[in-house]
């Protein structure tokens, strides 16, 4: 059997943003396969360079690597009550390439703030914003890690076990969603 890939897109371009944590903790969850961490360091959305340079090559990767996998995972910060701007920016230029990747895939999403309600708000508004693809969104468990500077070891691994315990349930629902 060919080996699964997993995608993961932390919704924050930090290096050591609590997102990308999260989203490496999901990798080790979901078990055996390769895991490749998406790149949302793109342009701002401007349809005139689109029209003019046509889809940057960044952008493409990313369409191409959302196509390729076998299963997304995305983790959002909240800010002012949504999904990052970075987020929003490679959802909107994915949406302009020729094909869409995201129909029919599996996708779990997740997210991390600091905030008591840990990104339920930005989470259900990313929710709203994929909708339009059409993916295999998956409805649960719900994933909203709160306290976020404080749910993460030196290693960035979680410790809180309820925390650990829910995104287990959540990778092994995604695991099951692959279609092999």
């Amino acid at each position: 059997m060919t080996a699964l890939t997993l995608l993961g897109i932390a919704g924050a371009l930090r290096h050591g943003s609590t997102n990308r944590k999260l989203i490496r903790e999901a990798a080790r969850a979901f078990g055996p396969a390769d895991f490749i961490e998406a790149e949302l360091t793109l342009p701002l959305y401007d349809g005139d360079l689109e029209d003019g340079a046509g889809i940057p090559e960044a952008v493409q990767r990313l369409a191409d690597q959302i196509a390729a996998a076998d299963a997304v995972v995305i983790s959002t910060p909240e800010y002012n009550k949504g999904p990052s701007g970075v987020l929003k920016n490679a959802l909107d230029w994915v949406s302009r390439t020729a094909t869409n990747p995201w129909v029919d895939r599996p996708v779990a999403v997740m997210s991390s703030a600091a905030g008591r309600a840990g990104g339920e708000r930005a989470q259900m508004v990313l929710r709203g914003f994929l909708t339009p693809f059409q993916p295999r969104l998956l409805t649960g468990p719900e994933l909203h890690v709160a306290d976020c500077r404080n749910q993460f070891d030196a290693e960035g691994r979680l410790i809180s076990d309820r925390y650990a315990a829910t995104l287990e349930t959540l990778m092994q629902k995604l695991r099951a969603e692959v279609r092999t």
